[in-house]
C-alpha cells in the first residue's frame, strides 16, 4: 500500500502530499497558484535526435505536439540531463523539448578544428530543429549557456518568443564578477597559456564544485550529476571544444546592449528564478532585469548554480503559473 503524508513548505504556503515512491503532488492554497503540479518518474519522455547541418543533434521531447512549446536550454557543462526532474511536470501540459548542444549530452561532438562552435552557430543550430519539428512559437527557459543562445534566437525573431523563463543567465554585465578574471583575460588574450590556464574548470573537482556551492545541503545533489558531466568533459578533445566556447563567450557581452533593447522594444513576459549563491552567475545578474522588463516576475532562491536540484518542486509551480499565464 501507498504510503502517503502531507507536508506544509514554510514561508511558500504550499501543501504538498508525497505518494512514495514514484509521485509528488502539490497544491497551492485559496488557489494562490492555478496549477496542480505533479511531479512524477514519467516513461513518456522520448530521447530522439535530428540531422542538423549533418550532426546527430540529441534531445529528449514530451507532451503533446499540438500544445504550446517549452524549449529547456541547457547550460555548461551538463546537457538536456538538467532538466530530467522538470520535463515530466511539463509534458502534462505542455510540448517540451530539451536539446543537447554539439558537443554536449548525446549530440555529436566534431573536433575543434573541425567545427564552428560559437554561441551564434549553436542558435542558429537550435532555431533549425524546431524549424524541423514544425515549432514556430514557443516559451523559453534558458540557463547559464543557454541565456545567449536563446537570446540570440530572440534576437532573430523577436515574435516568435511567448515567454522567458531566466535562471542564472546574463544579460548584464553587472553579473561578470571575479570569477570571470581568467576567462577574460583569455578574451583579451587567446594565447595557449591563458586558455591553459583555464582547464582547471573541466576536471572533477570544478565540477563537483558547480554543483554544490551556495547550496544549503550538499549531501542532497545527486552525485550522478558530476559523474554524467564528468564523462562527457574527459572525452577526447573536449577541452578543446570548451575552450572555444569560453572565448568565444566574450562575444555574447557585446550583444548584451542589442539584446536589452530588444527587451524594452517588445517586452515579453518573463519570470525570472534566480540562485543567489551562484559564484558564476551571483545575485548581482539578475537585479538589472527589471531596468528592461516590465512584465517580470522576480524571484531570488537560496541555492546555487543549478537551482533545479534543490528547488524542483518551488520552481515547477511558478513555471507552470506562469507558462498558464502566457499562454501559446
Amino acid at each position: 500500500m501507498t504510503n502517503i503524508f502531507t507536508k506544509t513548505l514554510a514561508g511558500v504556503g504550499l501543501s504538498i502530499a508525497f505518494a512514495m515512491p514514484l509521485a509528488v503532488s502539490l497544491t497551492a492554497p485559496n488557489g494562490a497558484y492555478a496549477q496542480t503540479v505533479q511531479l512524477t518518474v514519467d516513461q513518456n519522455v522520448q530521447y530522439k535526435s535530428e540531422k542538423i547541418e549533418g550532426l546527430n543533434i540529441a534531445y529528449r521531447e514530451a507532451g503533446d505536439a499540438n500544445k504550446p512549446t517549452v524549449l529547456l536550454l541547457h547550460g555548461f557543462p551538463t546537457s538536456s540531463h538538467m532538466f530530467r526532474n522538470l520535463i515530466p511536470t511539463l509534458a502534462a501540459d505542455y510540448h517540451v523539448i530539451a536539446p543537447d548542444y554539439p558537443g554536449f549530452g548525446a549530440s555529436d561532438m566534431p573536433q575543434a578544428a573541425d567545427f564552428e562552435y560559437s554561441f551564434a552557430h549553436i542558435a542558429d543550430m537550435m532555431t533549425e530543429l524546431l524549424d524541423t519539428k514544425g515549432v514556430d512559437k514557443y516559451s523559453v527557459y534558458l540557463m547559464d549557456y543557454g541565456a545567449p543562445v536563446g537570446y540570440r534566437m530572440f534576437a532573430k525573431d523577436p515574435a516568435r518568443v511567448s515567454g522567458f523563463i531566466i535562471q542564472n543567465g546574463n544579460a548584464y554585465e553587472e553579473g561578470l564578477r571575479e570569477f570571470w578574471d581568467p576567462i577574460k583575460a583569455y578574451w583579451a588574450n587567446p594565447s595557449k597559456e591563458n586558455g591553459d590556464a583555464l582547464r582547471g574548470f573541466f576536471e572533477i573537482g570544478a565540477t563537483k564544485w558547480q554543483y554544490t556551492a551556495g547550496v544549503q545541503d550538499p549531501s542532497k545533489i545527486s552525485p550522478d550529476n558530476f559523474w554524467h558531466v564528468q564523462y562527457l568533459l574527459d572525452r577526447p578533445g573536449n577541452q578543446e571544444v570548451q575552450l572555444e566556447l569560453f572565448l568565444d563567450y566574450g562575444t555574447n557581452v557585446g550583444e548584451y546592449p542589442k539584446w536589452q533593447a530588444l527587451f524594452r522594444e517588445y517586452q515579453p513576459p518573463a519570470l525570472l528564478l534566480w540562485g543567489k549563491n551562484d559564484p558564476i552567475f551571483p545575485e548581482e545578474g539578475a537585479h538589472p532585469y527589471k531596468k528592461d522588463l516590465n512584465n517580470l516576475e522576480f524571484h531570488i532562491l537560496n541555492t546555487g548554480h543549478f537551482a533545479l536540484e534543490e528547488y524542483l518542486t518551488e520552481m515547477s509551480v511558478e513555471i507552470l503559473d506562469f507558462l498558464g499565464n502566457v499562454g501559446s
